[in-house]
């Protein structure tokens, strides 16, 4: 807050398409998605239309008790498009509020099918999940979250799958060479399973266990094992836990397919969606779940077990109205066709910066990717926080025209689907002038030689 304080913020006043601009005139390129939010652009058309289309008839009206025409159309969308046993739609605000409410809902539904058991809750080493208390509860980042301690409820972690650090193989993802790796043995679904078998062992299994299908977002962009996720599935269901899926990041197409879950063939009890939902225009979240957890809230009313949960805005129209243009969009062959073009594109840009002796590591999901920053790529060495290496590099990107976040010393690339070619490798060539300038090293044809 100290360094906010010190310096000028950059204030943006102006945005079409990947590009943003400030009170200066300057421009940049969105290179994060203004904070993973932003799928097709700004002010697109489409979306810009449909928000005055609904402006012409109501922007919000109470949901408690009521319905609307958009909330509703949108509920009907999402449910076909996640598939599967998924039946039932909460709405809320933003990603915090929806995976607050999966863990109220689990809670509940974990009292009612085991009464007089204590409901504990299971999540991924670096998991964050949100910033309201219970999301905050099912977090592992001491960062974030000790400063909070006091008020959390405690949950239990396994460790993240996390291969360019991996405790147990000492695998090395930057060379190519077979003779580099040990073959894998999935100790970290062994220590799932581990984790599992001892909870059961003590009476009160597990009530649901948490994940971030496929990437860990906060946790520095730790990109899952093919065929990870497929076994940890497994896992929850084999012991009885509920599977809730935290989308927030990973939904509408970031991934590579419409929700990261479905690359896998994995379906969860809950799933939790926001950011990109609304196309980056408004705050709007979903709860997706099952007939089966819905019939637990259902009773007489003097039973009294009914969902105690809501928010002024669910359902808000406006949100809706743009989150239904926005999947439109999402769903149409030209969107599907760009973001494959652009996914291509940007593997085969990031590959460049193996020659940088401080990248340690590249991990890419779909269209969201990370570089972890080292001091250099044989040592894997980390960089001292008082060294605040991830945001220098930030700042030089953003001298270069691009802006984006970092999560410590990974940076983040996660640009908006309508991002032409030319923009991404603008992107990434503003990486490497970045990494280079802060580094004080230029790229090195010794670097990661079976890569660059």
């Amino acid at each position: 807050m100290r360094d906010w304080l010190n310096r000028e913020p950059i204030v943006i006043v102006d945005g079409k398409g990947a590009v943003l601009r400030d009170a200066g005139g300057k421009e940049y390129l969105d290179a994060n998605s203004s904070i993973w939010t932003n799928l097709h652009g700004h002010r697109h058309p489409k979306i810009n239309a449909a928000i005055k289309d609904q402006l012409g008839h109501i922007a919000h009206s109470s949901a408690l008790g009521l319905a609307n025409k958009p909330a509703s159309f949108l509920a009907e969308k999402l449910i076909k498009a996640a598939g599967g046993k998924l039946k039932k739609v909460f709405f809320s605000d933003d990603g915090s509020t929806a995976m607050e409410t999966a863990l109220k809902m689990a809670h509940q539904f974990a009292i009612r099918a085991r009464p007089g058991k204590k409901p504990k809750f299971l999540s991924l080493g670096g998991a964050y999940h949100g910033d309201t208390i219970g999301a905050v509860s099912l977090g592992h980042i001491d960062l974030f979250h000790r400063a909070y301690r006091g008020l959390l409820f405690k949950s239990d972690s396994v460790p993240s799958p996390y291969c360019y650090r991996c405790p147990f193989n000492r695998a090395k993802p930057e060379r190519a060479d077979a003779r580099e790796y040990r073959r894998c043995q999935w100790e970290c679904t062994s220590r799932l399973e581990q984790k599992f078998s001892a909870q059961k062992k003590k009476g009160n299994a597990y009530a649901a266990f948490i994940v971030e299908p496929l990437m860990q977002g906060a946790a520095g962009m730790i990109a899952q094992p093919k065929g990870w996720l497929h076994r940890a599935a497994a896992l929850a269901r084999d012991y009885g836990a509920l599977l809730i899926a935290d989308e927030v990041m990973t939904g509408f197409g970031r991934s590579g397919s419409l929700f990261a879950c479905q690359q896998e063939a994995v379906q969860p009890d809950l799933m939790a969606l926001a950011k990109g939902m609304t196309g980056g225009y408004l705050p709007m979240a979903a709860t997706l779940t099952t007939q089966q957890i819905f019939n637990a809230f259902l009773g007489r009313y003097d039973e009294f077990k009914t969902f105690y949960h809501g928010h002024s805005y669910t359902g808000n129209q406006l949100g809706a109205a743009a989150s239904l243009a926005s999947l439109e969009l999402l769903q149409s062959r030209k969107s599907a066709a760009a973001r494959r073009i652009l996914e291509k594109t940007l593997r085969a840009e990031l590959q460049s910066l193996w020659t940088l002796p401080a990248v340690g590591d590249i991990r890419q999901v779909g269209l969201m990717a990370g570089v972890e920053l080292v001091k250099h790529w044989e040592t894997r060495e980390r960089f001292a926080p008082r060294e605040r290496i991830g945001i220098r590099v930030c700042e030089a990107m953003a001298r270069h025209g691009v802006l984006t976040r970092s999560v410590g010393d990974v940076i983040v690339l996660m640009p908006p689907y309508c991002t032409t070619p030319a923009q991404a490798r603008r992107m990434v060539a503003a990486l490497r002038e970045a990494v280079a300038e802060v580094s004080g090293v230029r790229a090195s044809p010794e670097s990661h030689p079976t890569n660059a």
